[in-house]
């Protein structure tokens, strides 16, 4: 059954053209279909006159080619054979036609891509919208394309789509995911569904460095693990600084953080005969190795920092109470593990000076955690320099609990706030009321002069009141630095 007039229907009420059925078949072609023309008799040398209708039929379009004998009139032979020697009825110029109805795009090449008039062919300059589309032709092959595309409606088209193809080579956006993403998304997802055991909140700042330094690693390559990093610290009057590499950083990690597992009572990665204090233990550590260490070190760093999160997520309210020792002094679990992300942070920005990376602060919220952490750690710090005749002598005696003198210290920026530190004793309590000197500083500022990574001198924005407290409380702040 014959359905060829409904089917065009059907198709038309859809919307859908009907591609006709070619009018030919390639087995249909005899040997003769792509042999070479004669001219005519008549024709001139060069060339000139009419062309015969078979070199017309060979170089038109297979789907355009007819069969001579069940088309041609009657009594006309579509070859140089025909009577009178004249070509079969419709050869001629109409018959030149290129595949757009160009007669400019069927004409023969002449030397390098040019038509018999000195242009080029329509395949030749569709050969060349890529380079176009690339910006990559020559004046005159820019301006012999972009006046054929006036012309071309299909090479139009296509030189549309390579350009938006091009667009997308050539992006300006930047490719490096943001540090924060990981925490952002978490946060994101535990608001919507929270975990069964939640990380405490006292923890999450932990959590959230040791993740963004991770991020970090996992994007150096090989041979940046062994980049140099110099450790700069205080000790004293002076700073003093240490040479290590990538690698090395993160073996200083690790082996500080054991001291917080050995307090969880989890395996500690020195061994239970390790020294107890960092810098001591972090030596022990790199001189142990049989050569300095590798990007391999970044595992077993990443499964001590799980494990901790892991394991004071389990223990309940009782972990954050827990006492870490640090040899020379102890904190609480939820002190301890604030100190180590703010050592993270500030090991992960050596390490991105090192290698030239991107590198943002912590978190408003987190930012402003650790600078109250530094805060609450000052009076102790600066009684220690008393003792040590580094700091001037206490000018009141202060009953614990009591206010004395203070320095109000002002932290601005993002986890900034106000501070007030008792200068004559650690045990008195600082108040506005009793505050004789004034600092003011950026807080990342300051927290680069807690890691001992700014002067004391040059550290401060803006002061006020008494000189000598002010200088005893900065000296102070860099005197909790350590390796």
């Amino acid at each position: 059954m014959d359905g060829g007039d409904d089917d065009r229907e059907h198709d038309e009420v859809r919307g859908v053209p009907r591609i006709p059925a070619p009018r030919w078949a390639p087995d249909d072609l005899s040997p003769d279909a792509y042999r070479p023309a004669l001219p005519h008799r008549g024709d001139a040398p060069d060339g000139a006159g009419h062309r015969s209708h078979q070199a017309d039929s060979t170089e038109a379009e297979p789907g355009a080619r007819r069969d001579a004998d069940s088309e041609a009139e009657p009594g006309t032979q579509g070859d140089a054979d025909a009577p009178g020697g004249r070509a079969a009825p419709g050869a001629g110029p109409a018959a030149d036609a290129g595949p757009d109805g160009n007669p400019a795009a069927a004409e023969p090449d002449a030397g390098a891509g040019g038509g018999a008039d000195g242009r080029r062919t329509h395949g030749v300059l569709k050969s060349l919208l890529g380079a176009w589309a690339l910006s990559a032709c020559s004046g005159e092959e820019t301006e012999a394309v972009e006046e054929h595309l006036g012309e071309c409606a299909p090479c139009a088209e296509e030189a549309l789509r390579l350009r938006e193809a091009v667009g997308l080579l050539h992006t300006d956006r930047d490719l490096d995911l943001d540090p924060l993403l990981r925490f952002q998304v978490l946060e994101n997802c535990l608001g919507r569904r929270p975990a069964r055991i939640p990380v405490p909140a006292w923890a999450d700042a932990y959590d959230a460095e040791t993740a963004r330094l991770d991020a970090l690693l996992r994007d150096i390559g090989e041979s940046e693990w062994h980049a140099p990093v110099r450790l700069r610290w205080f000790e004293g009057e002076r700073q003093v600084n240490r040479r290590t590499t990538v690698a090395g950083v993160i073996a200083h990690l690790m082996s500080v953080d054991g001291l917080v597992s050995a307090a969880l009572g989890l395996d500690d990665p020195l061994g239970p005969a390790a020294p107890g204090l960092p810098a001591e233990r972090t030596e022990s550590f790199w001189g142990a190795a049989d050569r300095p260490p590798t990007r391999r070190i970044r595992e077993p760093w990443r499964d001590q920092s799980h494990t901790l999160i892991r394991t004071v997520s389990f223990a309940g309210r009782g972990a954050s109470d827990l006492t870490v020792s640090y040899g020379s002094f102890a904190l609480p679990m939820r002190d301890a593990l604030l100190d180590r992300a703010f050592e993270c942070w500030i090991h992960a920005d050596d390490i991105a000076d090192a290698v030239d990376y991107p590198y943002e602060p912590p978190s408003g919220a987190h930012l402003h955690r650790m600078i109250d952490l530094a805060a609450r750690l000052l009076p102790a710090a600066l009684a220690d320099r008393r003792r040590a005749g580094l700091a001037g002598p206490a000018r009141h005696l202060v009953t614990p609990g009591s206010p004395g003198r203070s320095l109000h210290l002002e932290v601005e920026g993002s986890g900034g706030g106000n501070w007030y530190i008792a200068l004559d004793s650690p045990a008195a309590v600082g108040s506005a009321d009793h505050a004789v000197a004034q600092v003011a500083l950026d807080g990342v500022e300051f927290c680069r002069l807690v890691a001992g990574h700014v002067a004391p001198q040059d550290a401060a924005a803006g002061q006020d009141g008494d000189r000598d407290a002010i200088a005893d409380v900065l000296f102070a702040a860099a005197a909790l630095s350590r390796l």
